[in-house]
């Protein structure tokens, strides 16, 4: 089973994508990276941070966005000959406003054509395979995935990514993946999908009743980077065994010691707030400690509330 760490913004980033290839993640993608930012601000820190690789990953596809062709294609070219990627994944699915209402992202289900002359433009000049990560269209009555993936496989696309949601489900409602499974069987090419999943079992069953190539895991493992190794466990039938407290904070610290000795403290605490609190997910009486957590300014207070919580929460 090929399971894979979908590209998130503000979270999948070196650090966290290294802790998800720990635990068993086959492949990852880098957060997405604008092709005009890459332009015209490829020397910027921002820009560099998105594209890091760590030596120590296993399969890493860079995720671009935009909808000019050229600049797109120029891009591709570029990063691919770069050799320090697997892959270059085309985002077609990214549903944030200022993204998808300029065209962009999942905006590109608007524009059937264009999105075709991305594609096929994008698979000219890249010297790694090319892949597309798509939704289902933009809403319920303007849903054109099966168009869009014969489109992707025509232009030469080497496999697609499906989220069961369209671009005003954003985030909500139930990803369908009867329309995933339509999908798998309209294209020749292999078909990834991905949505609501959340837990192992749940994420095997998917798999099998759809007949996807692989799965691809976003917001499950979003403070759960165990998910890959509960997948596993589950596929070979072994006991998918929930993580101990003192796991999960030794993770953490590991974390942000990886945050802290690439980023200022600063941006460090910052992010780690979050993932903090997403380590906590599930954990009884963990909403007592989240208003502390918050309030986490430097590296000391981080290490005293990772020492607060395993004692605290440790059975």
């Amino acid at each position: 089973m090929n399971v894979r760490l979908a590209p998130l913004a503000g979270v999948s980033d070196w650090p966290f994508r290294l802790l998800c290839f720990e635990q068993g993640c086959d492949c990852a993608y880098t957060e997405m990276v604008s092709a005009l930012g890459y332009t015209y601000g490829s020397s910027q820190e921002a820009t560099r941070n998105l594209l890091h690789r760590d030596p120590g990953e296993k399969k890493l596809i860079v995720q671009i966005f935009g909808k000019e062709p050229s600049v797109m294609a120029e891009v591709a070219e570029t990063l691919s000959a770069s050799g320090r990627y697997d892959g270059v994944d085309i985002n077609m699915g990214c549903p944030v406003r200022k993204v998808a209402c300029s065209g962009e992202g999942s905006g590109l289900m608007l524009t059937p054509d264009l999105a075709e002359e991305i594609m096929t433009e994008v698979v000219r000049h890249s010297t790694v395979p090319v892949s597309v990560k798509m939704r289902l269209g933009w809403d319920e009555k303007r849903i054109n995935v099966l168009d869009m993936a014969r489109r992707a496989e025509q232009a030469g696309v080497a496999e697609i990514t499906v989220h069961g949601r369209t671009r005003t489900q954003m985030y909500g409602g139930t990803a369908d993946w009867d329309w995933i499974e339509r999908v798998v069987r309209a294209v020749t090419i292999p078909v990834i999908g991905n949505g609501d999943l959340m837990h192992a079992e749940d994420a095997v069953k998917r798999y099998h009743s759809s007949g996807v190539a692989g799965l691809m895991i976003g917001r499950g493992a979003m403070g759960n980077p165990w998910i890959f190794r509960q997948i596993r466990d589950a596929e070979a039938g072994r006991p998918v065994c929930e993580i101990p407290v003192a796991e999960r904070m030794q993770t953490a610290r590991r974390h942000y010691e990886m945050l802290a000795a690439w980023k200022t403290e600063r941006i460090a605490v910052c992010e780690m707030r979050k993932h903090l609190s997403w380590y906590m997910h599930g954990i009884r009486g963990a909403a007592r400690v989240r208003q502390k957590i918050n309030a986490m300014s430097t590296t000391a207070e981080v290490m005293g509330m990772l020492d607060e919580i395993t004692e605290a929460f440790s059975e």
